[in-house]
Order: C-alpha cells, then structure tokens, then sequence
C-alpha cells in the first residue's frame, strides 16, 4: 500500500441529495416540501402553531414562583477558607470580606447580593468574618475556632 492509494472504506462518504434538480433525481418539481400551502413557501416559522387551536404551552398552566427579595448569594465553605488561609493567599488578621475572598480566589468572580458562609469543612485559624450570611453550623465552627461573624445588614434585609 501507498499514499497514494489511500481511500475512504466502501460507503463511508454519502453524497448529499441536490434538492429540486429534475423529476429523475427524486427530489425534484417540489423538492420534498410536498404541495402548496405555508410550510412549502420560505420563512415558515411555526413551531408550536397548532392551527389556530390554543397551543399546549399556553393551555398548561404555569408553575413556580419568582421571589422578588430574594437574595442571590455565593457559597463559601469553610474548608475552602482554610485552605485560602494555609496557601497564603487569604490574611488571618484581616477581616474575611467579599473584597478579601476575591482577591484570594475563593470567588472566581465579584459577589451578586454577597456571601453566605457554609459548614462544609473544618476551621482551625481565628477569623473575622464579615459577610452577608452563614449558616449555624458555619458560626458554631467559627466560634469554636476563636473568630466571629458579623452580619451585614444591608445584604441581609429589604
């Protein structure tokens, strides 16, 4: 065998099917779209027409709630913290702030309503936080640790 004998296996490159080239061709007079009518002509969209009968989607009924003062929050577990803190990209002494958390990676990007402080994990290093929320297990941990949690207000009403 050459290079130049190279082929692709018996059948494994279809040609395409030329649409509305003669009776002969198969696809041809019509080109498949079958007769007259909306869906033959160009620029038919009509996904979900059910010819004038109301369509499911509107005879469904609708479903959920959407909480206007929710309050959109990254998580943050505390091991993720320890291990910011024993890599040295996160300061012991310094207050733990959103500022602080980005600067360290912990967030990948800015905070929506703030952060919300998870349990996951264990705290070995004295913290302050300064956070929009955390959870009982999260301030119990931090506590337990010798740091503390403040609230931050403006995150956590209205």
């Amino acid at each position: 065998m050459k290079l130049n004998e190279i082929r692709d296996n018996e059948g494994a490159l279809k040609q395409r099917i030329r649409v509305g080239r003669g009776i002969g061709s198969g696809k041809g007079k019509t080109g498949g779209r079958g007769v007259k009518g909306q869906t033959s002509r160009a620029g038919v969209a009509i996904k979900g027409f059910e010819g004038g009968q109301m369509p499911l989607y509107r005879r469904l009924p609708k479903r959920g709630f959407n909480n206007l003062f929710g309050k959109d929050l990254n998580e943050v577990n505390l091991g993720r913290i320890q291990q910011a803190v024993e890599a040295g990209k996160l300061d012991a002494k310094g207050a733990v702030t959103v500022e602080a958390l980005v600067a360290a990676g912990v967030i990948t990007r800015q905070a929506k309503d703030g952060v919300k402080i998870l349990g996951v994990g264990e705290l070995k290093t004295k913290l302050a936080f300064e956070v929009a929320g955390a959870s009982k297990s999260a301030v119990a941990a931090i506590e337990k640790a010798g740091g503390s949690v403040k609230i931050l207000a403006a995150a956590s009403q209205a």
